[in-house]
């Protein structure tokens, strides 16, 4: 065998064995066990690995796809856990360096950010939706706080126990509360609403499954505005166990150019795709168009970041930068 189908073989049998043990658990509720393993799940997932998640076998992909489910679950539980113990402050938002990923999503929003204004010129939005935000949604405070700060932000999830939580969380923030609306809907029930938005964010596990994936984006691109910019969470190489991959043609053909893909290598494990619904300016208009931004999509994985050595900042920067 050769050594790095040895190493691809290696690092899928240890995915396995943790997906047992963790299929083995009575709760994914955070507790001890739970996060000591899932710990090492990320800990075997995150470093870079030639690992096509795509290409493995029925049985691995089985294995893969359920692991990515239970991740989800105990994400949700995760984050329900700490939203009710952040609520429990009389300010939340003074006290978010207590959730174990708090840095985490500081660097993953500036990325996203920084992705939106290199890609999309000129952007100035007055309104976004975050779909699947949930019971902790950092993302959008995140972004809300320090980087659009003259911007609404409306929140969607379809649970109404998430977004109760979410809510709580802005309660005592008079900018945040007057800013940002939390929804409990189904992304494939908004239709109208769709349109009002210049930028629309779909959280990783928002359709879990390539096609139901597939169905969410070709949705979006039915009702987003003409030009309206999109950012889709994905995942690359062996953080294709943890969160669903997004294949950039799913997006074209969902009636979006794609404008750029970004690989992280760090601790920000999720993918970024910037893409943009496409401006119907009628038959010949639309497919030239189209092809030509299609070409010219940059996938970028280090060491072709962005003039990104801030995403390297430490936790204790990030904190005092957040300044909400």
């Amino acid at each position: 065998m050769e050594p790095q189908n040895m190493e691809v073989a290696t690092l899928v049998q240890k995915i396995a064995g943790l997906h047992a043990a963790i299929a083995k658990l009575p709760s994914l509720s955070p507790s001890p066990e739970v996060d000591a393993l899932f710990t090492a799940l990320v800990t075997a997932c995150v470093p870079p690995s030639p690992v096509d998640v795509t290409k493995l076998g029925p049985e691995a992909q089985r294995m893969r796809e359920e692991l990515i489910r239970i991740c989800s679950d105990a994400e949700g539980r995760l984050e329900a856990h700490y939203s009710d113990v952040l609520n429990a402050f009389d300010n939340p938002l003074d006290h978010l360096d207590r959730f174990p990923y708090f840095s985490n999503y500081i660097n993953l929003s500036k990325l996203e950010y920084e992705l939106l204004v290199r890609h999309i010129p000129g952007l100035a939005p007055s309104r976004v939706a975050f779909v699947g935000s949930g019971p902790l949604p950092f993302s959008s405070l995140v972004l809300a706080a320090r980087h659009l700060p003259n911007t609404l932000f409306d929140n969607y999830d379809r649970c109404a126990a998430a977004n109760g939580r979410a809510r709580k969380l802005v309660r005592a923030d008079k900018d945040l509360c007057e800013r940002m609306s939390f929804h409990t809907a189904d992304v494939a029930d908004l239709t109208d609403e769709l349109g009002e938005y210049d930028v629309v964010f779909l959280a990783a596990l928002v359709g879990m499954a390539a096609e139901d994936k597939a169905k969410v984006v070709a949705h979006l691109g039915k009702h987003m505005a003409d030009g309206a910019a999109l950012v889709v969470r994905s995942a690359h190489g062996a953080r294709g166990f943890l969160y669903p991959i997004v294949d950039p043609e799913d997006i074209r053909r969902g009636g979006f150019d794609v404008m750029a893909v970004f690989h992280p290598d760090d601790e920000v494990i999720n993918s970024v795709i910037i893409a943009r619904k496409v401006v119907d300016t009628g038959a010949n208009g639309f497919q030239n168009g189209h092809a030509l931004a299609l070409a010219a999509m940059p996938v970028m994985t280090p060491p072709c970041k962005m003039e990104a050595n801030t995403l390297q900042k430490s936790e204790d920067i990030a904190k005092k930068e957040l300044a909400f």
